[in-house]
Formats: C-alpha cells, sequence, structure tokens
C-alpha cells in the first residue's frame, strides 16, 4: 500500500502543476475568498479520485497481464507525449511565455463567472464552494490525471492510490490557492510539462520490472 500511496502521491502533484485545474483554483482564489475556494476545489479533485480508483477497481476483472500492459502503456503514452509537446514548445522567457492550460482555464472560469454574478446577489460560501466544485469536476473529467489514476487503482491497492491521490491534489489545491499565479510564473510551462513527462515514462518503467 506505501507503494501505490507514493506513487500516486508524486505523479498526482507533479502532473497537476500548472494544469487546467490548477489555474482555474487559482484564478477563481483571486476572485473570491480562498479558503471557500480550496474547500471547493479539493472536494472536486477527492470525488473525482474516488469515482477513479471505482472505475480502476472494476478493471481488476480483467487478466494481470493485460492489466500490467495496460497500465504501462498508457504511462508511457502520456510520458512520450508530453516530452514531445515540450520539444516543440518554444525556449521564451518565463515573462513572454503565457501557459496554453492557463489560457483554457481563463476561459473557462471568465464564462462562470456571468452566471455566477447572475444567480448570487450576495457571494456566500455555498456559492463560491459550488462554483468551484462544478468547475474543476468537469475541467477534471478526462484528464490525464485521472486516466492514470485508474490505471494505478487497476493495478495497486486501491486505499494507498485514493490516500495519495486526495493528498497530492489537496496540496495543488492549496498551493493554486495561495500563490498558484506566482509559482508559474516562475516556472515555465516547458519545465512543467518535462517534469510531468518524465515521471510517466519513470512509473511505465516500474511497472515493467515490477
Amino acid at each position: 500500500m506505501l507503494t501505490a500511496f507514493t506513487a500516486s502521491l508524486l505523479l498526482i502533484t507533479v502532473s497537476e502543476l500548472g494544469d487546467k485545474t490548477f489555474f482555474i483554483a487559482a484564478i477563481l482564489a483571486m476572485r473570491h475568498p480562498r479558503r471557500w475556494v480550496f474547500v471547493g476545489a479539493a472536494s472536486a479533485l477527492a470525488a473525482m479520485t474516488t469515482l477513479s480508483v471505482l472505475m480502476g477497481q472494476a478493471a481488476t476483472f480483467l487478466p494481470p497481464q493485460v492489466l500490467k500492459w495496460a497500465e504501462i502503456g498508457l504511462f508511457l503514452l502520456f510520458g512520450i507525449k508530453l516530452l514531445y509537446e515540450a520539444s516543440q514548445m518554444p525556449a521564451v522567457s518565463d515573462h513572454e511565455e503565457k501557459h496554453e492550460e492557463e489560457k483554457a482555464a481563463a476561459q473557462a472560469v471568465a464564462k462562470a463567472e456571468q452566471g455566477f454574478t447572475q444567480k448570487h446577489q450576495k457571494e456566500t460560501p455555498l456559492a463560491v464552494v459550488s462554483e468551484a466544485f462544478g468547475l474543476i469536476f468537469v475541467a477534471e473529467w478526462g484528464d490525464r490525471t485521472q486516466i492514470a489514476t485508474i490505471a494505478l487503482a487497476a493495478a495497486n491497492p486501491p486505499v494507498g492510490v485514493v490516500l495519495g491521490a486526495v493528498l497530492g491534489h489537496a496540496i495543488c489545491a492549496a498551493i493554486a490557492t495561495l500563490c498558484g499565479r506566482w509559482l508559474c510564473g516562475k516556472l515555465s510551462e516547458k519545465t512543467l510539462t518535462v517534469l510531468g513527462g518524465t515521471l510517466f515514462i519513470f512509473f511505465a518503467a516500474s511497472a515493467l520490472f515490477a
């Protein structure tokens, strides 16, 4: 279980930094009370993690060798894809670079904020939590971290995967709401992409020789 916990914690923490959901939480935290944005973001990610682990457990009915090679293939695919994307990114300074994920997050938040102001004349904790939860839950659906969580849960003890992934998501949500925009101004999108790709390939190799 410790191995599953460590693997999911590292994978989620590194992969979520600079992701669309990370920026959504960061942007919302600039407009609403941070603690309620954190509650909504962390709750959405915890719910998505639980759902992903359940989906991963459903896949355990497949033969062990099929699960093993599916896990290796998914991690390797994501790793190669991320490293390729990083190689295509221009070598620009941090001040000149604009994260693609940040652009998508800003658009999603802007659209949601229009509906938020129309429905809620007065900002309440429940309204902020609900907005953060809805935006992040939808953005996380089909994301590479969700698929990676499913793969981990299919081949590892589910309790360890849940604990590690929930903790990793909570750490990222806390960083995003406290200093997300500042942090990603210091780390370029290319650097974050290379780190994520390298980690996916590392776990593919670990699964191969396990």
